[in-house]
């Protein structure tokens, strides 16, 4: 596969820095699942701080830059512009190694689930395309996110999301209860978007996949997945087209989460089970 000039200008300049261990290009460039909405998402692995100044100069010596963010901290530290002359976005990442190494061992060598998205950063590391890489660091983390999916993560991935989706008396489900009553849609929303994490976060699991991130997930889930609970494109789509009617909503994520159950028992799960012992 070819490289985009200006991605390859790019990485030259990044991997001049003497602090940059590793660079690789993950998202749906690096997965093949790219349309003409997708960028260009950049994992910069760098073993001390990249000073801003100097992240700066690399964009403005790379030229035709239409607009910027540069500088930003809301998912670990990062920058973003617009190339004036493709339009296209570059969006960098700049995470050390050891943290990409923690995201990964985390569920794949301690079995360590999360509530949705337990196993996200390591289906970015696996489907990264090593861009740079001299000392096979990245590499290294990429073998161990490629290695089989282990069947006790698989159990805890599930038993620990499951009672959140309406098994407590916090769970999603009662939250979701609540906020019909009192027809707010706003927690509506954001209850109904945590609870379907958890969802595809299981779905993922139980076929022993990597989690592929928060995108295309209906589309991605029919796509890969070998096993899905009964008319499951039909019931999350529904459930979403519910989210702002509180009399809807509610019969709809039932539907859902019942035919979840009744697939989770085909697939061998006790769904009377309570969450794992993770101390």
């Amino acid at each position: 596969m070819g490289i985009d000039p200006q991605l390859e200008k790019l990485v030259g300049l990044l991997s001049e820095l003497p602090q940059v261990e590793a660079i690789a290009l993950g998202g749906s460039s690096a997965s093949g699942r790219s349309d003409e909405l997708s960028d260009f998402d950049l994992c910069v692995l760098p073993n001390k701080p990249v000073p801003l100044e100097t992240r700066r100069d690399i964009v403005r010596r790379l030229g035709a830059v239409a607009v910027g963010d540069l500088g930003h901290d809301y998912n670990g530290g990062g920058d973003e512009w617009t190339d004036a002359a493709t339009g296209t976005h570059f969006d960098l990442m700049y995470f050390g190694l050891e943290f990409f190494r923690e995201q990964i061992e985390r569920p794949l060598r301690y079995f360590q689930p999360s509530l949705g998205y337990s196993t996200a950063f390591a289906y970015t590391v696996s489907q990264g395309r090593i861009l740079y890489d001299p000392d096979n660091k990245f590499a290294a983390l990429q073998a161990l996110a490629c290695e089989p999916y282990p069947d006790a993560l698989r159990e805890n991935v599930v038993r620990y999301n499951r009672p959140m989706l309406r098994g407590f008396i916090s769970s999603y489900y009662r939250q979701l209860e609540k906020a019909a009553t009192r027809d707010d849609l706003v927690s509506s929303n954001h209850r109904l978007a945590a609870l379907l994490a958890s969802y595809f976060d299981i779905l993922f699991a139980a076929n022993r996949l990597l989690h592929p991130g928060e995108k295309r997930l209906v589309a991605t889930a029919l796509s890969i997945c070998t096993s899905l609970p009964e008319a499951f494109e039909r019931d999350v789509t529904e459930t979403l087209k519910a989210a702002g009617d509180s009399a809807r909503l509610l019969p709809n994520l039932t539907r859902l989460l019942d035919a979840l159950d009744v697939w989770l028992e085909r697939e061998g799960f006790d769904v009377t089970r309570s969450r794992p012992d993770l101390s």
